[in-house]
């Protein structure tokens, strides 16, 4: 008579699978319960897009070489995507800080789960609530005027990818800001550069528009790439350098904001 096979116990790789989804499920179900942190941060870029648009979209059109408003549009648009992404994950360090003060990472630590979970599940929620955010400010940008008539699906296709790897890259800063925050109001401040820096890019207006002396400042930074290249990507035109700049950007950060990251999580007592 055979004996019964043993069932097949699960593989690392797989528990560390689980655990994350575990992780990344309840994260998701704490910004559906809590979603005014979200809502409150998404207001700021569709406030901008609207700012600029209806108050200087005339003039700031001219001062870019456009015929009306329509041009101005297009110009604004691929930037106030990114600086929504900029936003979002203000909303990832605070609630890592709040974790971290509560406790219940030094529970989860108790735990037989795998020990990176937390940080993933933290990571992937953001990155989702980034993308969806990135839609609606999208679908905003449409409903007044936006246009992508010239982009290609293969395009479209890159466009998507770089909001996504430019997410996590954020996303991966924003969870070591959130880690080294004595508090959620001290996490929100920390992580305030992923809110200023679209602010002085090239993202309302041209670097060459910009003064001799500060054009270094717009230029050299994750932001200006980033946005150059999803511009062209949308709108159909050449990105030249930039598309390589904004994807080593973007592997720079993330390598950072992981290792970081890690370190800080790993060397904190149970």
């Amino acid at each position: 008579m055979s004996t019964p096979l043993a069932p097949a116990r699960p593989t690392r790789l797989s528990l560390a699978v689980r655990d994350s989804a575990t992780m990344l499920r309840r994260n998701l179900l704490h910004a559906r319960r809590y979603p005014s942190l979200t809502l409150n941060l998404l207001l700021t870029p569709i406030m901008l897009l609207l700012l600029f648009v209806y108050i200087f979209g005339d003039t700031m059109s001219a001062g870019i070489g456009g015929g009306d408003r329509s041009a101005y549009i297009a110009y604004l648009v691929p930037g106030l995507l990114l600086m929504t992404i900029g936003s979002t994950t203000i909303g990832t360090a605070v609630s890592v800080a709040n974790d971290m003060n509560e406790g219940i990472i030094a529970r989860f630590r108790t735990m037989a789960i795998h020990r990176g979970s937390v940080l993933v599940g933290h990571v992937v929620g953001s990155v989702i609530q980034s993308v969806a955010s990135v839609i609606l400010v999208g679908a905003v940008g449409v409903a007044i005027g936006f246009r992508s008539t010239d982009a290609t699906a293969l395009e479209w296709l890159a466009a998507f990818g770089l909001l996504v790897l430019f997410s996590v890259a954020l996303t991966w800063i924003a969870v070591g800001m959130g880690l080294v925050s004595p508090n959620a109001e001290a996490a929100s401040n920390n992580a305030m550069p992923l809110i200023f820096l679209p602010l002085i890019s090239s993202a309302f207006v041209p670097v060459d528009a910009m003064p001799g002396w500060f054009q270094p400042i717009a230029e050299y930074q994750p932001f200006t790439p980033a946005i150059e290249t999803l511009r062209g990507l949308l709108l159909g035109t050449g990105i030249g350098h930039n598309g390589w700049l904004a994807v080593a950007w973007c592997v720079g950060l993330a390598a950072l904001g992981y290792f970081w990251s890690a370190a800080k999580f790993n060397r904190d007592p149970e």
